[in-house]
C-alpha cells in the first residue's frame, strides 16, 4: 500500500514537472513575442535620428507597427509622409503603416467627427484644415524651421534614395485610421516625439481602446520653470515645444490613466551633441543610415544661428527612445512595474500637471475657444477650472508680455503640483554617465548605444554603403551632377520674361507651357517662387526637378519672403517668426498644402535635378538658397541696353512688392506685368470671390487677399499691369474640356510628348478629385491659372484668341477686418491707377494653343 502510493506519488511529480516544464516554456514563448510600438512624430531631424535608432534594433524584441505624422509641428505634412516612406525603405520596413492627417473635423460641440485630421491644436481644431496658428507661430515656417526640416537642412534630396511608396491624395492613410488599427490589434506602447495632438484625439475618440496601450514615452515638457526652449521667450519662458504645440492634448494624455514615462527638457539638456561625441561620429560611419545621420548632424550644426551648438543641440527624441527601450527591458526583469534601473538615464516619479490657461480662471476675454460665451462648455471642462483661464493667442500676445521681466504665460509648462489636478508620472532627470569611460571619451552611456546600434551592419541597405554615399556629400553633390546648359545655338532670343509662382497645380502647367514654347518667343529668365501661398516654401525643390526634366537648369530660381507684407516679427529677437493672419486661409490638409507640397502625388514621378533646397553655411560662399530679391537683382543686371522685362505673377504679389519697395528704378525695367488674380464683380451677387475659407469675405481673390499690403503696394505703382481676373479664370478653368483636348493629341504618337503626358495626368486627376470629393471643389481655380501664360505669350494668335481688355480704375483694399481685406475695388473718382483687364477670351481656342503647345515636339 506504501509503495503504491510512493509510485503514485512520483508518477504525480513526474507530471507536475512535465507541466511546470511546459508552463515555463509557454511563458517563455510569450515573453519571448517582440514589443509592439507605434511612433507618433512630427519628423523634426532628432525625430529621423530617433527613428533610425529604432529600426536598427532587433525586430524579435521591439517591433515598430506603425508611425502617424504629427502635421501640428516641425514639418508639413506633404513633405513629412514622403520623408517617412523613403526612411522605411532603405530600412527594408515597407510594411509599416504610415497615417497622415485626415478630412474629419470637431464640431462646435466638441462631437468628434471620422478621422480627425490634428492639424491643429484641439481647442481651434473645427471642421476645415484651414485656421490659426496660435501655437503654431512659436515654429518658424522659413529658414531655422521648417524650411529646414522639411528638406533635412538640403541633404535629403542628395542622399536618401527614394522609395516606391509616396502620398496619394484620398488613397493616403490617416493618422487616426493607423492608430485604430495598430492599437485594435493588441498590447502595444505608444512613442510621441512631437505634440500630443494625434493621440489625444484617438483616446477621446476611442476610449475603450486604452486598455491596449501598456504605456506611453514622451518627449517633452520642461519641469524646471524658466527653462522652456521657445523663441523668443518674451511671453513664455515656462513652456517646451512639443507641449506648447498643443497643451490640451498634453493634458490629455498625460492625465488619461495609461502609464507615462516622460523625457523632458531637464534631462535632455544633460546629454547634448557635445564635442566629442561629434568628433566620434565623424570618424565612425560603418553604415548607409550612419553616414545620413552624421551628414545631418553636420548640416545642423554648420546652419546653426550661434557658435553654441555642441551645448545647445542635443538627443531629445533619440534619447527618449533609448531610454524607453532600457525601461521595456528591464520591466521584464522587475517586480517592481516601474521599469527597474534605467541603463541610460536617473529616473524619479514626480506629481505634475500640464497648464493649458493662465489665471485667472472663468475668462470671457474671447482667447479660449473651450470656454468663451457658450453655456455649456466644450469637452466638459469645467467653467472655473484649470482650462478656463486666458490661453495665449500668439507668440506675441499682450496678455503674455509683462514690461522688464519674463513673460507670464506658462501655457505647455510642464509644472511640479499638488492637487487633484496633478497625476504621477515617471520622470527621467538625468542623462547616466559612460560607465567604461577609462575606455572611452564618451561621456554618457547613450553617447555610446548610439553609435555602436546605428553603424551595425544590415544587409537590406548594403546597396546604400558608406562609401557610395560618401560620394554623395551635400557639400559635393553640385560637383558630381553638374547643370545642364542648354545650347541655343544662334538663335535670337525672344521677350525676356520673369514668372512669379506660388506653386500651385495650376502654376506648374503655366511653367511648363511657358518652357515649351520656342526660345525666339518666350526667353524664360528666372522665376521667383512665393512660398506664402498654395504651397510651402520647401516645395521649390519641386519647380527644381520640373526644369532639370524640361532641360532647363540654366533659369535662376530665388525664393521669396515666407512672410506677407508687415507680418514678420522683426522687431524681436528672432526675425524668423511671423504672423499668419493671412496665409491662415489655406488648408493645411486635402486641396491645401498636403497637396501642393506633393504636386497631388506626382512631384514623385519627377526626375531629381542636381539643384535643391540648400540653407546658407557661414564660410561655403556659394551654398545658399538664392532670394528671389537676390534673383531679379542678377536678371536686371545681366540685361541687354534698353532691354525690359516681362513680368508674369501667379500667386500673391509679396516679391513684386518687395523689389518694388528697394528698388527706385523697377518701372525703367519692365516693360508689362501680368497679375492672374483679383476679383472685381463684388457688387454682382452672383459673381463672388474664391476665398472659401473665410466666409465672411464673400468678394476678395485668394491671390489678393493672402498679402493685401503687397497687391496695394503693386496696384499704386507706376507699372503697366495686364490683369486676368477671377471671373475670366473661371469661364476657361473647365478641366474636362482641356482634358478632351490633350486627350486627342496624346492619342497621336507623334504628339505624345512626356510634357503633354504629365499634364494631362495631373489635370485627370485634378478632375476626378473634384468630381468625387468636397474637399477638391476648388481645382478649376487652378486651371484658370494657365490663362495668365498664354495671353501673355500670344505666339501669334491673337486673332484665334479673341481676346479682349478694357481699362478701369481699381484699388485693392488692405485694411479693416478680414471680411473686406483683399477685395478690388474701382474707384468712382477715377484716381486710382488705370488697370488693362481682360474682358473675354475664344475658350476653344485657349485649350488648344495649351494643348498644342505642350505637344509639340
Amino acid at each position: 500500500m506504501v509503495l503504491g502510493f510512493r509510485v503514485l506519488w512520483m508518477i504525480s511529480s513526474a507530471l507536475f514537472g512535465v507541466l511546470v516544464v511546459v508552463t515555463l516554456k509557454v511563458n517563455h514563448v510569450e515573453a519571448a513575442q517582440p514589443h509592439r510600438i507605434l511612433v507618433d512624430t512630427d519628423v523634426d531631424t532628432d525625430d529621423v535620428l530617433a527613428l533610425l535608432y529604432l529600426l536598427k534594433q532587433n525586430r524579435s524584441e521591439f517591433d515598430l507597427q506603425a508611425i502617424t505624422i504629427n502635421s501640428n509641428g516641425w514639418s508639413d505634412a506633404g513633405h513629412a509622409v514622403n520623408y517617412v516612406y523613403d526612411i522605411l525603405s532603405i530600412m527594408d520596413r515597407d510594411d509599416i503603416s504610415v497615417g497622415v492627417g485626415g478630412e474629419g473635423g470637431i464640431l462646435p460641440n466638441g462631437t468628434f467627427l471620422p478621422n480627425v485630421g490634428g492639424y491643429h491644436p484641439i481647442i481651434d481644431q473645427g471642421t476645415s484644415t484651414a485656421g490659426g496658428c496660435r501655437y503654431r507661430q512659436a515654429i518658424p515656417p522659413g529658414k531655422y524651421g521648417r524650411l529646414y526640416i522639411n528638406t533635412n537642412y538640403g541633404i535629403r534630396k542628395a542622399l536618401l534614395p527614394q522609395g516606391g511608396r509616396k502620398y496619394v491624395p484620398v488613397e493616403q492613410a490617416s493618422a487616426q485610421q493607423v492608430m485604430k488599427d495598430a492599437i485594435s490589434a493588441g498590447s502595444i506602447s505608444v512613442f510621441v516625439l512631437g505634440t500630443h495632438t494625434n493621440l489625444a484625439i484617438f483616446l477621446m475618440t476611442y476610449p475603450r481602446l486604452k486598455k491596449n496601450i501598456e504605456h506611453i514615452y514622451v518627449m517633452g515638457g520642461a519641469i524646471e520653470p524658466l527653462i522652456g526652449n521657445l523663441f523668443p521667450q518674451d511671453s513664455n519662458p515656462y513652456a517646451e515645444f512639443n507641449f506648447f504645440g498643443d497643451p490640451f492634448a498634453a493634458y490629455t494624455v498625460l492625465h488619461s490613466g495609461i502609464p507615462v514615462t516622460l523625457i523632458p527638457l531637464d534631462a535632455t539638456r544633460t546629454i547634448p551633441v557635445n564635442e566629442d561625441f561629434f568628433s566620434a561620429f565623424e570618424q565612425k560611419q560603418d553604415t548607409f543610415e550612419a553616414h545620413y545621420s552624421f551628414q545631418t548632424l553636420k548640416m545642423v550644426h554648420d546652419t546653426w544661428p550661434n557658435s553654441q551648438f555642441h551645448k545647445d543641440y542635443c538627443f531629445w527624441d533619440s534619447f527618449m527612445v533609448g531610454v524607453a527601450l532600457s525601461q521595456m527591458r528591464n520591466l521584464e526583469r522587475s517586480d517592481q512595474g516601474h521599469g527597474g534601473e534605467n541603463e541610460f538615464a536617473e529616473m524619479e516619479y514626480m506629481n505634475i500637471s500640464v497648464i493649458t490657461s493662465n489665471t485667472p480662471y472663468g475668462t470671457s476675454d474671447g482667447s479660449n475657444p473651450l470656454i468663451g460665451r457658450r453655456s455649456i462648455p466644450k469637452f466638459n471642462v469645467q467653467k472655473n477650472g484649470v482650462h478656463s483661464g486666458h490661453v495665449q493667442l500668439g507668440m506675441q500676445d499682450p496678455f503674455c508680455i509683462a514690461k522688464g521681466s519674463k513673460g507670464k504665460c506658462q501655457d505647455g509648462y510642464t509644472k511640479k503640483a499638488t492637487g487633484p489636478e496633478t497625476v504621477s508620472v515617471l520622470v527621467a532627470t538625468e542623462a547616466k554617465p559612460n560607465h567604461d569611460i577609462d575606455k572611452n571619451m564618451l561621456t554618457k552611456e547613450f553617447y555610446k548605444s548610439f553609435l555602436d546600434v546605428i553603424n551595425r551592419p544590415n544587409k537590406q541597405n548594403a546597396q546604400f554603403s558608406n562609401t557610395r554615399a560618401a560620394q554623395f556629400s551635400p557639400y559635393e553633390y553640385e560637383r558630381v551632377v553638374r547643370k545642364q546648359q542648354p545650347d541655343f545655338g544662334k538663335k535670337s532670343m525672344g521677350k525676356p520674361v520673369v514668372f512669379d509662382m506660388d506653386m500651385s497645380a495650376g502654376d506648374f502647367l503655366a511653367l511648363l507651357y511657358l518652357l515649351k514654347l520656342p526660345v525666339e518667343l518666350i526667353n524664360l529668365r528666372g522665376i521667383l517662387v512665393n512660398p506664402n501661398g498654395w504651397a510651402t516654401a520647401a516645395s521649390i525643390e519641386i519647380v527644381y526637378d520640373l526644369l532639370h526634366m524640361m532641360g532647363r537648369d540654366d533659369i535662376q530660381v530665388g525664393l521669396g519672403n515666407v512672410f506677407a507684407v508687415g507680418q514678420s516679427y522683426s522687431s524681436v529677437t528672432f526675425p524668423s517668426l511671423g504672423d499668419c493672419s493671412y496665409s491662415k486661409s489655406i488648408p493645411h490638409g486635402s486641396g491645401g498644402s498636403l497637396d501642393s507640397d506633393t504636386l497631388f502625388g506626382f512631384a514623385r514621378d519627377l526626375p531629381r535635378s542636381p539643384r535643391r533646397y540648400k540653407p546658407e553655411i557661414s564660410g561655403s560662399p556659394g551654398f545658399g538658397q538664392p532670394t528671389a530679391l537676390d534673383v531679379w537683382k542678377s536678371i536686371v543686371k545681366s540685361l541687354h541696353p534698353g532691354s525690359k522685362l516681362t513680368l508674369l505673377a501667379n500667386g500673391p504679389l509679396t516679391n513684386l512688392a518687395e523689389i518694388l519697395l528697394s528698388e527706385n528704378n523697377t518701372d525703367s525695367v519692365v516693360q508689362e506685368v501680368y497679375i492672374v488674380g483679383g476679383h472685381i464683380g463684388h457688387k454682382n451677387e452672383n459673381e463672388k470671390g474664391n476665398v472659401f475659407t473665410v466666409p465672411s469675405n464673400e468678394y476678395a481673390e485668394f491671390n489678393m487677399f493672402l498679402d493685401p499690403w503687397a497687391a496695394k503696394t503693386v496696384f499704386d505703382s507706376t507699372l503697366n499691369i495686364t490683369l486676368i481676373p477671377l471671373k475670366i479664370q473661371k469661364q476657361v478653368g473647365s478641366s474636362e474640356n482641356i482634358l478632351n483636348t490633350l486627350q486627342l493629341q496624346i492619342t497621336d504618337s507623334h504628339r505624345r510628348t512626356p510634357e503633354a503626358v504629365f499634364s494631362h495626368n495631373l489635370i485627370s486627376k485634378l478632375w476626378q478629385l473634384k468630381q468625387n470629393h468636397h474637399s477638391y471643389h476648388h481645382m478649376d481655380t487652378f486651371l484658370g491659372e494657365i490663362l495668365g501664360a498664354v495671353i501673355l505669350a500670344g505666339n501669334g494668335t491673337q486673332s484665334q484668341l479673341n481676346q479682349t481688355f478694357k481699362f478701369m480704375p481699381l484699388k485693392v483694399v488692405a485694411e479693416g477686418d478680414e471680411s473686406v481685406i483683399g477685395q478690388m475695388l474701382i474707384d468712382d473718382q477715377k484716381q486710382a491707377k488705370m488697370v488693362k483687364i481682360l474682358c473675354s477670351v475664344n475658350q476653344n481656342a485657349y485649350f488648344e494653343q495649351f494643348a498644342n503647345v505642350l505637344s509639340h515636339m
